[in-house]
């Protein structure tokens, strides 16, 4: 019998979450400017937190942590924001979404340096690949 590990789950919870927000990103931009979109994106990500958050006070940790998932909400709105404008200024959400999923190719270079991680080769031409599936759907 197949064992999967649990992150496996979760990973897949993730591929059809970010699947269908691609297209609805879309349907909401057709409509609303991306300001708009990204303030109820917001309140639809504040309607889960009850759900998710049980643990100790937000505050009860070290600071370093907070500052780190702090920066990483603020870049992750950004993004958020920059997405919900490029399908807002006419991007296609067959084009748009597919490209900046390619956000990972950033850890995949910064690791090395930052986390002082390593890179097969195999996963070098990983990288490539993957530049050159964004080129090829951008055609």
């Amino acid at each position: 019998m197949l064992v999967l590990p649990p992150w496996f789950l979760l990973a897949a919870v993730i591929l059809l979450a970010w699947g269908i927000v691609g297209l609805l990103q879309k349907l909401s931009t057709n409509y609303l400017s991306a300001d708009s979109a990204l303030i109820w994106l917001v309140v639809g990500f504040l309607l889960l937190q009850p759900l998710f958050y049980t643990g100790k006070s937000i505050l009860d940790h070290p600071s370093a942590s907070l500052g780190w998932a702090l920066l990483s909400g603020v870049l992750n709105a950004l993004g958020s924001w920059a997405l919900l404008a490029a399908m807002s200024s006419g991007g296609k959400a067959s084009i748009v979404a597919p490209f900046t999923a390619l956000y990972p190719l950033v850890v995949v270079l910064l690791a090395p340096l930052v986390l002082h991680e390593s890179i097969t080769l195999l996963q070098g031409f990983g990288v490539l690949m993957a530049l050159a599936a964004v080129f090829l759907l951008s055609l």
